[in-house]
């Protein structure tokens, strides 16, 4: 490999730089996305985790500019080394499909109803790629074999009622796949669906992101979907990174109490039945009117009066510079055990901590 293309090949896909991203409503403005940064390398994933408001899915629609009237957004987005966040709608629609895409969360709304499959996966096809009719056929029915849709060619032929949960998200995976991505967003792809469904749908992505190698940010409000599947991930707590971490030190080493409480609130299988869950306090806060100092810090077991006052940056562990957390007081180490991650080439150990469950 020349020196050029190794340069190019150390090169970032996406550069995300200080991104805001704000709704103007009737209430006020919503601090939706607030002054987020990260990096994502080809190949690569990056899984953003987080609760229901946290600002994770507005990310991945502002990286894209799948955003509302209402809607501004302020910082940098470079994708392959092109500033794209005040790209026109003429200049996005040539990135989307062909050079980003998305797997949206609920399949039965982001499917058009009316229109047959065959239909729906071909269109991006002849938007994005010079093919006849045929050839879009035969890629299509390539598509659904490849994500595993049996029957192809009579599926082709349905529409989106008449399959299963399963199903329809294999179909919005083939339709994110078809023009052969660079990068793609999965947002939720697993909201609905039975645990058994959820886990193949989880294997296909990865498997698919590898084979084709491409770079994936994997949204999900549940540390447990992205243990083994994301190289990093970025916990997002009101519009913002509060920790970010190579996946095997996230879970070695949690900092953040935000993060060491998600991971606590995972239903856990040694767990007796009718065991009560460890639910995080409180409530996420109103992204109109937010507290000042720390977001969590009235929801935070280890608040103290600094928090209230002071909004902690983003600071990096001592120990490893790629470990970052926005925290005053962050908790102590404790190792806990992830399905699939593996800590320094062993298998993680489990910390006795009683808040945790199960036993050391």
């Amino acid at each position: 490999m020349s020196e050029n293309q190794t340069d190019h090949a150390n090169q970032p896909v996406l550069e995300v730089r200080d991104l805001v991203t704000q709704f103007s409503s009737e209430r006020g403005t919503v601090n939706a996305v607030r002054g987020v940064s990260f990096d994502l390398y080809r190949g690569r994933t990056l899984g953003v985790v987080g609760e229901s408001g946290s600002g994770k899915s507005v990310l991945s629609r502002s990286v894209m500019g799948l955003m509302p009237g209402n809607a501004t957004r302020t910082g940098s987005v470079r994708f392959e080394g092109s500033e794209v966040l005040n790209a026109s709608p003429k200049v996005m629609r040539s990135y989307w499909g062909q050079k980003m895409s998305m797997v949206f969360q609920d399949p039965m709304t982001a499917l058009n109803p009316v229109l047959r499959i065959e239909r729906q996966i071909t269109e991006s096809l002849h938007e994005h790629i010079d093919m006849s009719k045929a050839q879009a056929k035969d890629t299509a029915l390539a598509l659904l074999t490849s994500v595993g849709i049996p029957e192809p060619a009579r599926r082709m032929r349905q529409y989106p009622h008449e399959m299963s949960g399963g199903m329809r998200q294999r179909i919005m995976i083939a339709i994110a796949l078809a023009c052969g991505p660079r990068m793609l967003f999965a947002d939720e792809p697993t909201t609905a669906l039975d645990v058994t469904v959820q886990a193949q749908i989880l294997d296909l992505l990865q498997s698919m992101q590898r084979d084709r190698e491409m770079s994936m940010i994997l949204v999900t409000h549940d540390l447990g979907v992205v243990a083994g599947r994301a190289d990093d991930i970025a916990v997002m707590y009101a519009g913002r990174i509060v920790e970010k971490a190579p996946a095997e030190r996230l879970f070695a080493g949690m900092r953040h109490p935000y993060t060491q409480a998600l991971m606590r609130s995972i239903p856990k299988l040694e767990m007796p039945s009718h065991t009560r869950l460890d639910a995080i306090a409180g409530r996420p806060p109103d992204l109109v009117n937010l507290p000042e100092g720390c977001s969590f810090a009235p929801r935070c077991p280890n608040a103290q009066e600094k928090c209230l006052v002071d909004d902690p940056a983003l600071t990096a562990d001592d120990d490893h510079a790629d470990h970052v957390f926005a925290c005053h007081f962050p908790v102590n180490e404790v190792v806990v055990a992830a399905p699939g991650i593996r800590v320094d080439g062993q298998p993680p150990r489990i910390a006795h901590d009683p808040s945790l469950g199960g036993s050391a």
